[in-house]
């Protein structure tokens, strides 16, 4: 049975692919070039597509830098540093407009294609940064949404939208990642790395990322900045 992956390279993403493969899918590996400022995690997704032997890996390119909007992807807008502690009702700067929901279009044209009408997305909405994407709610109705408007949902080839981490902390995406074996050395997180690919440590996703190995008991194996 096929199913399609959104792949980042990243932590959660990782997780969820490994319980995808866990769960016996043949895995078609999708990931994004949105012309962010963190594309080392391309790299990293070709490296986890290569590490659970997925044969099909497909990168799409979406040119987000024209839209703006975003510390990810508008170099003149700064990454913000040590935002961990804030009102959980913000949303910050790094937040892409409409990611999620356009990166899930594409996931439903791939499965329509390739008869994968399971779409694992790594969204969590418990350790996360506050986007509206990735909730519970949003799933639901774009769930509802793509199996109004598409020919497989109209001829009873039902799309699932499957989100087995959104509802754990990252201290329990990082001990089932441990569980499935995965290298979490070949992911990344950071939204904004040096020139190597390095974490800055500071990011909103390099604090949750360290706060899910500390309380792990485990030790991150990637190369912070002393």
């Amino acid at each position: 049975m096929n199913c399609v992956v959104l792949s980042s390279g990243g932590l959660d993403s990782t997780v969820t692919m490994a319980i995808a493969k866990n769960l016996g899918y043949n895995i078609i590996s999708l990931s994004f070039n949105y012309n962010q400022r963190h594309k080392i995690e391309l790299e990293k997704a070709k490296q986890v597509a290569k590490f659970f032997n997925v044969e099909k890996h497909i990168i799409i390119e979406i040119p987000f830098d024209k839209i703006g909007g975003s510390a990810l992807t508008d170099l003149n807008i700064n990454v913000p540093k040590g935002e961990l502690k804030r009102n959980t009702n913000d949303i910050p700067i790094t937040y892409v407009p409409a990611r999620n929901i356009i990166f899930l279009s594409y996931a439903v044209s791939v499965g329509e294609v390739n008869d994968a009408y399971n779409i694992f997305i790594g969204v969590n909405a418990v350790d996360y940064s506050g986007y509206p994407d990735c909730r519970p709610e949003f799933i639901q109705s774009f769930e509802k949404a793509v199996n109004i408007g598409t020919k497989s949902g109209v001829t009873n080839k039902t799309f699932k939208i499957e989100t087995p981490l959104i509802n754990l902390s990252k201290k329990e995406i990082i001990e089932k990642g441990r569980e499935l074996g995965v290298d979490f050395k070949i992911t990344t997180s950071c939204y904004n790395p040096d020139s190597n690919g390095n974490p800055c440590g500071d990011c909103d996703s390099c604090l949750l990322r360290l706060k899910g190995f500390d309380e792990a008991g485990l030790s991150d194996p990637l190369n912070y900045p002393n």
